[in-house]
């Protein structure tokens, strides 16, 4: 169905992977079409309760396809940009949790994608950036917004200005990495993971996804604590907690 990327559903974890290993999966339009389908295809299927996106070779993603992005018309530059964040928002907007497999490297647009992710796992021998500066460009997928919200200011200038590859080390320490996972148990490591969050309840994951992002907005925080309480209130009347709430009780 796809000639870019590759799409598994196995006990309820999907997996999304970039496969133009032979370009580090840097990411053209078409590829970029595909992923957006793919995304849409995971979010739409019951089956699926976690999504894992991740990179086939020695790659996650390093970035958009040069050679075909320098050389766009108008048209079609705004129309990548465009789907880029529809891309991105398809992810964040999604009623389940997402979590981003960095196997390689991770820079430019691969890096804006794992950072639109909900958790970020890490091989041990990852490199991230965002090295736009190099060519006189900034991030055009959220970078200067998205990695804000994750750690200091600092930092953030840091990593745009200079656009350097850090270390999955160093951005865990940064805690834009959420775990390190040693190459040799990558996969098996992150099936687990993606296993054992998708026993969670999804109701209570889609209401914490939604509020967790509701909190990096400018709404006011009366706003955010209402919405708060009436999650809590409607998760608490749905027939899922309840038989959860009894279960707990009648092992007790």
């Amino acid at each position: 169905m796809y000639k870019n990327i590759n799409i598994r559903i196995d006990n309820k974890v999907a997996v999304l992977k970039f496969n133009r290993p032979d370009q580090l999966n840097a990411m053209n339009r078409q590829m970029m079409d595909e992923i957006i389908d793919g995304i849409v295809t995971i979010n739409n299927n019951e089956d699926a309760k976690v999504a894992v996106i991740t990179g086939s070779g020695r790659a996650f993603m390093a970035g958009a396809d040069i050679k075909e992005y320098g050389s766009q018309t108008q048209e079609q530059f705004k129309s990548f940009q465009d789907r880029g964040m529809a891309l991105y928002e398809a992810i964040e907007n999604a009623p389940k949790p997402w979590i981003a497999a960095v196997n390689g490297f991770a820079l430019g647009g691969g890096f804006e994608i794992a950072l639109a992710c909900d958790l970020i796992l890490a091989s041990e021998n990852a490199k991230m950036g965002l090295p736009e500066v190099f060519l006189s460009l900034i991030p055009g997928g959220g970078g200067t917004q998205r990695l804000i919200q994750k750690i200091g200011v600092n930092r953030v200038r840091e990593m745009l200005f200079l656009g350097g590859q850090y270390s999955a080390e160093q951005l865990h320490t940064w805690g834009i990495v959420n775990q390190i996972v040693p190459e040799g148990e990558f996969d098996e490591t992150i099936l687990q993971y993606a296993q054992k969050l998708s026993r969670r309840s999804p109701s209570a994951i889609k209401q914490l996804k939604r509020l967790v992002r509701l909190s990096l907005t400018s709404l006011s925080f009366d706003h955010k604590i209402k919405e708060e309480a009436k999650a809590v209130t409607e998760l608490f009347y749905s027939p899922e907690a309840k038989k959860a709430i009894q279960d707990f009780i009648q092992k007790t």
